[in-house]
């Protein structure tokens, strides 16, 4: 007679410790969430049409086999009405109904069937189990019930002195957890997860806002959408018009402009298909309400989910390589050309960090349907994937592209403090620094929106779901939150702001691209015109220029300024040997001036020494003709084999320096004329 779990004794406590870990391992488990839903337990009166009639009429909910409402219970009891009807075995009803529908004792003691009669009702019924097709359900096997035999509800479990509902709120407190919704169910083999518990998933539209304001936000994000991928295709139309027009340092904006190109018509092609792709279609026959698409079995939504999450990481981490290249330019003072020897390591990162976060979100089947925007992305649902996924990556590329870029400003604004410059090129560097900082305004100033807002949702997703659930608890028959401290819903305009200035962010490349040379060549392009010279960047143009060059390298004065090669840096040729060769060709023509020089004067004082017939000394005579002349030809030969190795190897984008040298060795070729005339008077 013993069997009640509340019997004084050491070996009872251990038996009710054993049924209360019983109670929490059968069937489903319960989950318990750290946030806490809670809620009363209560007894309430049986409405089962099977368990009518029996010596007690309350019961409680979850039961012993963890349906959370009769409603469920009754669902899971119809296998065995045909069983019942047809009165296989009297002992079969009573034991369906101890555990579909317990009686209902005061709070924490709970009574089992005992194990001879659930072997009674198994073995009177078993014929029509077979015959009928139905499966004994695992948690009712007869080995998990105390030996004894029995009937249900033995004595001591209907001597209830005291009203069980009467008790004060501290003892009936009982945390049940989020208990999924039938209609939310989902197979298991999709490993779908909603608010911690598995085959679950969050309702179709979204359960936060009405249709009417979805509809309302959708469009808001498809204008927007439309407006970015217009400003970053013009971006990267411009770039393929000349592309030898935007080098290093400014090469990455092209990049950037093309992620969230790419970003932009993900969010596009949502707006076109609504909720198609991100939400599972509903099951009215299953009682199966629309879902949330999750996990990579929807192959339209796993591509969405690639190319918008890949692009919006990789646009993040071309910003950070602009900042780079903008730092070598400014710091240590590098050249158009050797930063881009080191492209082949900016691609590798801009795609390869973006690349291996994707695939292990793969790997980890954390895709998620976007029932706003109607795209797929990750965290939406899961707070530490948004955490570690997309706020980590976020706010590393801020930090370390914004130091990066204020030690680039303060060191050129250090140069143009410091170092004297001509006007004009003061002008185009305070023009430079000015781009370069609205650039970057309009560029963090969203993405800094987009990361607040991401942290502001997470701080408040679990307030948010308590309330969803505590609103939506009575209709889908699961226990409500109990003792809510704080509930509250999200505005929509949060969630507007966030996907606007996720798109805003793209825009800021066309107002780099901007400009009257960017006019002309559209106009060019056109009107079937194509630029016969070749094209340099505005901001390495300033960087080049030779007074702005020898002042920002901080050159001696006395070094010959060069200027770098214009074209693209594909021709294999060394920066070192092609401004050595450029020095040599300069010390050339200096020199053959010089031997000009003093050739002019040295015949001009001839002519005065035959006019005033005086016969210069032997020795004097003899150099300027015979001594000198050789090795002025000598020179000059130097001059021109020079120049026609120059001419061959040079390309289009050095033709300003093939005038300088054409017109000093026509030149030296006169004076060595008129020094063979002069040579063969005297």
């Amino acid at each position: 007679m013993g069997h009640i779990l509340d019997v004084p004794s050491p070996g009872a406590t251990c038996f009710r410790l054993l049924m209360v870990l019983y109670l929490f391992t059968t069937g489903m488990c319960i989950h318990m969430d750290s946030g806490g839903s809670h809620s009363m337990f209560t007894c309430e009166s049986i409405g089962l049409r099977m368990c009518q009639d029996l010596p007690y009429n309350t019961t409680f909910m979850p039961n012993l086999l963890n349906h959370y409402d009769q409603q469920t219970a009754a669902l899971a009891m119809e296998p065995f009405h045909p069983m019942v009807n047809l009165q296989c075995s009297p002992d079969l009803r009573p034991f369906l109904c101890a555990l579909y529908a317990p009686v209902c004792m005061e709070y924490g003691r709970v009574s089992l069937p005992c194990r001879g009669l659930c072997i009674r009702a198994k073995r009177d019924c078993q014929k029509l189990l077979d015959m009928f097709d139905v499966t004994w359900p695992e948690e009712t096997e007869c080995s998990r019930f105390p030996d004894c035999d029995e009937s249900y509800p033995r004595a001591e479990d209907l001597l209830v002195d005291d009203d069980p509902t009467d008790q004060s709120p501290m003892s009936v407190q009982r945390d049940y957890g989020f208990w999924c919704p039938r209609e939310l169910k989902v197979e298991p083999e999709l490993g779908y997860k909603f608010l911690g518990v598995r085959d679950c998933s969050p309702p179709c539209p979204n359960m936060y806002f009405r249709r009417e304001e979805l509809a309302f936000a959708r469009y808001i994000i498809g204008a927007v959408s439309i407006v970015c991928l217009s400003a970053t295709l013009f971006t990267f139309l411009t770039f393929l018009i000349d592309v030898t027009r935007f080098r290093y340092p400014e090469r990455p904006i092209i990049f950037y402009a093309v992620c969230y190109m790419m970003v932009s018509l993900v969010f596009f092609l949502g707006f076109l298909l609504e909720d198609r792709v991100a939400c599972n279609a509903a099951n009215a026959a299953q009682y199966k309400t629309s879902t949330v698409t999750q996990g990579s079995h929807n192959k339209v939504c796993t591509l969405f989910f690639m190319v918008l999450y890949f692009f919006t990481m990789a646009g993040s981490v071309w910003w950070v390589i602009l900042t780079i290249t903008w730092f070598l330019a400014a710091v240590p003072k590098w050249g158009s050309e050797a930063i881009e020897k080191k492209a082949l390591l900016f691609h590798a990162s801009a795609w390869g960090i973006p690349g291996l976060l994707t695939v292990t979100l793969l790997a980890m089947n954390k895709i998620e349907g976007d029932n706003i925007s109607g795209v797929c992305f990750v965290g939406l649902y899961d707070v530490h994937t948004l955490r570690w996924f997309v706020l980590a990556p976020l706010c590393l590329d801020v930090l370390v592209g914004v130091s990066l870029l204020l030690v680039g400003i303060v060191a050129l604004n250090r140069v143009r403090m410091e170092i004297p410059l001509e006007k004009e090129n003061q002008d185009k560097l305070v023009k430079f620094m000015i781009r370069i900082g609205v650039f970057s305004v309009l560029y963090l100033l969203p993405l800094l929106t987009v990361v607040g807002c991401y942290l502001y949702e997470q701080t408040y997703r679990s307030d948010w779901e308590v309330t969803w659930v505590q609103e939506r608890c009575r209709e889908y028959h699961i226990p409500c939150p109990y003792q809510v401290e704080q509930t509250s819903r999200p505005d929509l305009v949060l969630f507007l702001m966030k996907y606007i200035m996720l798109l805003v962010v793209g825009i800021p490349s066309v107002f780099w691209v901007g400009s009257k040379k960017t006019c002309f060549e559209w106009a060019g392009f056109f009107h079937g015109r194509r630029r016969k010279d070749g094209a340099v960047n505005e901001s390495g143009q300033v960087l080049q220029e030779p007074d702005f060059s020898q002042s920002l390298l901080l050159r001696d004065p006395n070094t010959p300024i060069i200027r770098k090669s214009r074209g693209t840096s594909t021709q294999g040729t060394s920066t070192h040997a092609s401004s050595t060769h450029l020095a040599m060709l300069d010390d050339v023509r200096s020199k053959a001036s010089s031997v000009h020089s003093k050739m002019s004067s040295y015949h001009g004082s001839l002519h005065r020494s035959r006019d005033d017939r005086h016969t210069p000394p032997r020795g004097a005579e003899e150099r300027p003709l015979y001594g000198s002349m050789p090795r002025l030809n000598e020179q000059l030969s130097r001059h021109e084999s020079l120049h026609r190795l120059d001419g061959q190897s040079r390309h289009g984008s050095m033709r300003d320096l093939s005038k300088a040298p054409s017109t000093n060795i026509r030149h030296a070729s006169g004076a060595n004329h008129a020094a063979e005339e002069d040579g063969a008077t005297a």
